[in-house]
Formats: C-alpha cells, sequence, structure tokens
C-alpha cells in the first residue's frame, strides 16, 4: 500500500476571480440663479462661505450669474450638493434673500 492519495486529476490550476467595474457615482451641478432683489454683495459672501472661493472668483461667478441668469458653482456628489443646496437656501432665508440654489445632474 502506499501513502500517497491520488483522489486529483493531477492537474493544478490557478482560481481567478472576476472584478466588476465600481461605476462611479453620478455628479450633480450646484447652480445659483439670478433674482432682481438679492445684493451682488451677499451672492459673493455665499460662494466665499459655502463654496471656498477666494474673493476674485466669486466676484466673478456673481457677475456670470447677474448677465446669464444662472452659474454653475460647483460639481459634487450628490449628498454634498445637496448639503450646499440646502445651506445657501436657509441663510438666503435667514437674511431675507429670495436666493434661489438647486442642484442638476451632470
Amino acid at each position: 500500500m502506499s501513502d500517497k492519495d491520488d483522489t486529483g486529476d493531477g492537474e493544478t490550476g490557478t482560481v481567478t476571480k472576476t472584478r466588476s467595474k465600481t461605476a462611479r457615482p453620478p455628479l450633480y451641478k450646484v447652480l445659483l440663479l439670478n433674482d432682481d432683489f438679492t445684493p451682488m454683495e451677499f451672492v459673493v459672501h455665499i460662494l466665499e462661505r459655502f463654496f471656498g472661493l477666494n474673493h476674485a472668483q466669486a466676484f466673478e461667478i456673481m457677475l456670470t450669474v447677474h448677465k446669464k441668469g444662472l452659474a454653475v458653482v460647483g460639481v459634487f456628489s450628490h449628498e454634498i450638493a445637496e448639503t450646499k443646496v440646502t445651506q445657501v437656501m436657509d441663510f438666503a432665508r435667514q437674511h431675507q434673500h429670495p436666493l434661489q440654489c438647486t442642484m442638476e445632474k451632470e
């Protein structure tokens, strides 16, 4: 009798795992909309405070909103975009401004 166990077929193989590619989460644009009542300085303040822009960048975006009616302020994941919109809208309401901020899928 032999001590060998010949239960296998003698072939060796490599186990491979198939990796499914994880899809990137969709991104959302945060938009500021123009109105005839919110002061330009307030919009600049919003952009600096909630979007981390310097004064020159905030001023440029404010002018775009003023001239074109709206501007993309940033592109974020859904949760962050939603938070930014809520922060801007709450802050504007606290200061009694009708400023509108929305988000849309990119």
